[in-house]
Formats: C-alpha cells, sequence, structure tokens
C-alpha cells in the first residue's frame, strides 16, 4: 500500500514538474510587443510520411490557435521544414492539413529548405522582416530553442517576439514529463548568456 502511494505521488510529482517546466519554457524570452502586423512561424518535426505525422498536426494547431483573433485577415503563417524522405517537405504537408483538415484560409509561407532548427530561424529571418509581432509555435522547450537561436541572429527581430498559444494546462499531460526532460536535453548548448532559460 505505501509503495502504490509513494509511486502514485512520483507520478503526480513528475506531471506536475513537467506542467509547470512546459509553462515556464512558454513564456521564456517573450516580450509584449504591439502591431497589426502579425506572424507566426510553426517549426516542422521530422515526417517520413506523406501526410502530417501526429506532432506536426499538433504543431499546426498551435499556430493556427496562435493568430490574434481581431488580427486573423493579417496574420501570414509560415510553415518550416524540409523533405526528409524525399518526398514532400514537412512545411508542404504541415500546410496541407491547415487547408484540407482545419479549413485555415489566410495567408500562407512555406520555407522548405531547413532540417535543423537554427536553419529554421536562419531560413525564415526574411520573411520576418516587416512582422510588428511574432510568434513561433512548436513544444514549448523547442519553441524556446528557436527563440534563442532568434536572439543570436537577429537581436532586433528577436525583440518582436510575443507568445504563441502552444501551452495549455493539461495538453499532453501523461507526456509533459518526457516532454520536460527532453527539453532540458534539447536546451542544454545554449550559452549561459540565454538568460532565463535555465530551471
Amino acid at each position: 500500500m505505501r509503495r502504490r502511494t509513494g509511486l502514485a505521488m512520483a507520478g503526480v510529482a513528475a506531471i506536475a514538474w513537467g506542467e509547470w517546466l512546459n509553462w515556464r519554457w512558454s513564456r521564456t524570452l517573450v516580450g509584449t510587443s504591439g502591431g497589426a502586423a502579425e506572424t507566426v512561424v510553426v517549426l516542422g518535426f521530422r515526417n517520413p510520411e506523406a501526410t502530417a505525422n501526429v506532432i506536426n498536426r499538433w504543431r499546426v494547431r498551435a499556430g493556427i490557435r496562435s493568430i490574434t483573433a481581431d488580427s486573423a485577415q493579417g496574420t501570414r503563417v509560415i510553415f518550416s521544414g524540409g523533405a526528409t524522405s524525399g518526398g514532400a517537405s514537412e512545411a508542404q504537408l504541415m500546410a496541407d492539413y491547415a487547408k484540407s483538415v482545419l479549413e485555415f484560409d489566410g495567408t500562407v509561407l512555406l520555407e522548405e529548405q531547413s532540417a535543423t532548427t537554427w536553419e529554421n530561424i536562419t531560413n525564415v529571418i526574411p520573411l520576418l522582416e516587416d512582422a510588428d509581432h511574432i510568434k513561433i509555435a512548436s513544444q514549448p522547450a523547442h519553441a524556446l530553442k528557436a527563440r534563442a537561436y532568434l536572439r543570436r541572429q537577429r537581436p532586433d527581430l528577436a525583440t518582436r517576439l510575443v507568445r504563441a498559444d502552444d501551452y495549455r494546462p493539461g495538453e499532453w499531460l501523461l507526456v509533459k514529463p518526457l516532454l520536460a526532460v527532453y527539453g532540458l536535453w534539447a536546451l542544454r548548448g545554449l550559452k549561459a548568456d540565454e538568460r532565463k532559460i535555465s530551471p
């Protein structure tokens, strides 16, 4: 009985820890930049299939729900990610899902050359120049890594970063501890000058 209780308490603690870390990452390296021109960048995930996989489908949904209601018509959504298997690019698969399944009819741009998060940011920068505020949608740790990379490559554009709607309490609840562990590993290489990243 005690063992079961201990395991239950450990499970609850792990879930709470995962929730907290993902919540914190979603609010790191973002500001409150205003303006009418909004751009949402959705980062792709390895996708050898012919349709968007579960991770990319979730990222597309997070990107679409990140669009500010009063600027929906003026928002550009950039899907970023190259081809991983010689077929369609991650960007194209995500755009297809957004249009055919989510019925998104807004402005879509594709960045189809990137193979890494660093390249995602490098290659979308020319598409961000006239954005008043920028949202990067992915799992919170991955989006934070991308924001840190934008801050390194173009600090002026990084001042326009605002929070995407890629964290919601209870979403992916049982997976969040694993996402937190992976996030800590993924963020380990960022320099100390990226303040507030480490928990």
